[in-house]
């Protein structure tokens, strides 16, 4: 179910029935919810979907609303598709054909017209919505390409990708473009870099994952008569991507780079994002730098954006970097120690300014050969993964400040992070409040600071986690707009996507943008018209590069914790309903569930307003944040479901 503010439209149709409509949101479990006035969302029972998918914008009519209950209705029309292509599981039944769709959201196998003869059971496949027009029968479809057996690694990682809409392979003319542009490199050509500010002498590094591929940052340090010159230097992507060529096409189509457990989809082709514009050690690089002079209280005294010829002098790993600081000896420790000093005070302010303190635990994979997962474990935040994020932070917010005007509102593409909705706030204190914590707290007139108190006052507790999770769950989402309306989490009052423009389209266009003001010129109207619908575009990619993300994830924990069936597990409630209780692992951070038929100790009854189950005889209580013992009873690899049950 969204809480989010949508716009609908109400009106009678010819029964004199109410209609309302909007984008409709499907369950795993078949209900559907459109939202309404007040934030209200109609309840739509499966028999009453009536070919309806979810997203699809629809016409509902609404049913006579009954005391206590949430009001339901019916679909009566779709007016829209949201999507008519499906990545799904061949299924073979005699002649027939049927898909069933990776996405549990879609509740319905399609029937698949006149089937290719080698196609077989178990492919996983992507298919074409063709028509669905009676409720009653399976919908119907048509194979666009087997994309391998079901099962296999790179199967299953391909599908999450196509599945959300993002090609794995780029055209064969982009490929050759891109060919093209590394031979003539441009940067080659003397008058170029005689345009650019010689950095090349100046001490400069990279720090990155050990298995990065593309470095689109480097950072610089040296001490002047003025104070200390950090230097945040970007990968000038610009430089070589033309606006509207198809190059420049093929970016904005896809938005951005996708990762995986095990891969990463680039944005760009690679001989751009891992050769051409990647920050290499000891190549001469075109950059877009951001260069600050800053006193010793981190304090920036002056500024200075432009075009850069830069030399990686070494390319570090986040450990081999911290072990530099944490041993005070190497090459460029003095630098990287006083960059650590400066991303501290920088820090330090940020979070005195009231931005969010945020410390949720992420997770990485060991992968045999086959890409089975060996090994699961938490990420280690280091250090020098606050430096760089301090100092990228600080580049990002600088150049939206930079290219803020009052006067000129829509003339670039912000980064933005709005005040929670109320009533999430609201269902956030319903939540504390099952943990012991009666907050002070109004919730129109929530601060940063009203959630740092509660993350303090977590930390270090079994609900720790579930608590962090729930917050960043009551935020609002962040996303682009031309509108600069501050940062909510960050603190910030302008904040922008600058830092990352090998693997983000927006960061892109900021430096297009940025580099005419710096020229003193500006956008022509045509580039100022489309910047509102490439942030929307880029916000509903990054969505979904995001969910394919975490659904990588959730396939390995499935393949790990199959390996281990039958194993006891320590683990934390982290959701209650009124058909089973949700656990998350403590170690892999997996989660699934506790179904109630197997509590048969006693007959359990949902406390909604404690999230809790309490047993009619014994008053035995399952809450969240309770730390429990689960033995993992079945698991259920295309479904990506666990099933545990309490020891």
């Amino acid at each position: 179910m969204r809480n989010k503010k949508q716009k609908h439209e109400s009106r009678k149709n010819k029964s004199d029935r109410k209609t309302v409509t909007g984008p409709i949101s499907i369950t795993a479990k078949g209900a559907g919810y459109v939202p309404f006035a007040d934030n209200e969302d109609i309840e739509i029972p499966e028999q009453f979907l009536n070919t309806a998918f979810n997203n699809d914008k629809v016409e509902i009519a609404l049913h006579p609303k009954k005391k206590g209950a949430r009001q339901q209705g019916e679909v009566v029309r779709v007016i829209e598709r949201f999507k008519n292509r499906f990545v799904g599981v061949v299924d073979k039944n005699g002649r027939a054909v049927f898909v069933l769709p990776d996405d549990n959201r879609a509740y319905r196998d399609f029937f698949i017209q006149n089937p290719p003869e080698k196609i077989n059971t178990r492919d996983k496949v992507l298919i074409e919505f063709a028509k669905w027009d009676d409720p009653k029968r399976n919908p119907e479809a048509k194979i666009v390409s087997v994309i391998g057996k079901s099962g296999e690694h790179d199967t299953e990682m391909n599908s999450i990708v196509i599945e959300r809409g993002f090609d794995i392979e780029f055209p064969s003319k982009i490929e050759k473009e891109a060919e093209k542009i590394k031979e003539k490199d441009p940067l080659l050509n003397e008058d170029e870099v005689k345009k650019r500010k010689d950095l090349r002498d100046i001490a400069t590094f990279t720090i990155d994952p050990a298995d990065a591929k593309d470095f689109d940052d480097a950072v610089s340090l040296q001490k002047t008569s003025k104070g200390i010159e950090i230097g945040i230097h970007i990968a000038d992507v610009s430089f070589y991507v033309e606006r509207g060529g198809i190059l420049d096409k093929e970016a904005r189509k896809r938005g951005t780079s996708v990762y995986l457990v095990d891969r990463t989809i680039p944005m760009l082709p690679e001989i751009l994002s891992n050769d051409l514009c990647s920050l290499n050690p000891d190549e001469d690089k075109a950059a877009f730098s951001a260069i600050f002079t800053l006193d010793e209280n981190a304090k920036v005294k002056e500024s200075w954006f432009g075009r850069t010829i830069i030399k990686s002098k070494k390319r570090y790993s986040y450990t081999d970097a911290q072990n530099i600081l944490d041993s005070k000896q190497g090459e460029f420790y003095e630098e990287m120690s006083i960059a650590n000093d400066i991303a501290k005070k920088l820090r330090k302010e940020r979070f005195e300014e009231g931005a969010i303190d945020f410390d949720t635990d992420e997770i990485a994979f060991e992968l045999d050969q086959n890409g089975v997962p060996t090994r699961i474990y938490k990420k280690e935040r280091l250090d020098v993964h606050k430096l760089i994020e301090e100092l990228m932070l600080l580049a990002n917010r600088k150049v939206a400040q930079y290219l803020f005007n009052k006067k000129e509102v829509g003339r670039s593409i912000y980064r933005i992070h709005e005040h929670p909705d109320p009533e999430k706030i609201e269902n956030l204190l319903m939540f504390m409040k099952a943990f012991g914590y009666n907050l002070d707290i109004k919730p129109n007139e929530l601060s940063p600071t009203d959630l740092n108190d509660i993350l303090h006052k977590v930390e270090g507790k079994p609900e720790e986690q579930l608590v962090n999770t729930a917050i960043i769950r009551s935020m609002s989402k962040a996303v682009y707009s031309t509108k600069s309306q501050g940062h909510f989490g960050l603190a910030f009052k302008h904040y922008t996507h600058f830092t990352s423009p090998i693997r983000r389209y927006p960061d892109l266009i900021v430096h297009r943008l940025l580099y005419k003001k710096l020229k003193g010129k500006s956008p022509s109207k045509e580039e100022i018209a489309s910047l509102d619908k490439i942030a929307t575009e880029s916000t509903e990619k990054e969505i979904r590069a995001t969910e394919a993300e975490r659904e990588s994830i959730r396939q390995k924990q499935v393949e790990y914790m199959t390996q281990h069936k039958g194993e006891i597990f320590d683990a934390v409630i982290s959701g209650i309903t009124d058909w089973g209780i949700y656990i998350e692992e403590e170690e892999t951070l997996s989660s699934g569930m506790v179904p109630i038929r197997t509590l048969t100790d006693d007959y359990y009854e949902f406390n909604e307003k404690e999230y809790s189950l309490v047993g009619k005889k014994n008053k035995k209580k399952y809450r969240i944040g309770d730390e429990a013992k689960v033995k993992l009873t079945d698991t259920d690899p295309d479904r990506k479901n666990l099933t545990f049950e309490f020891v």
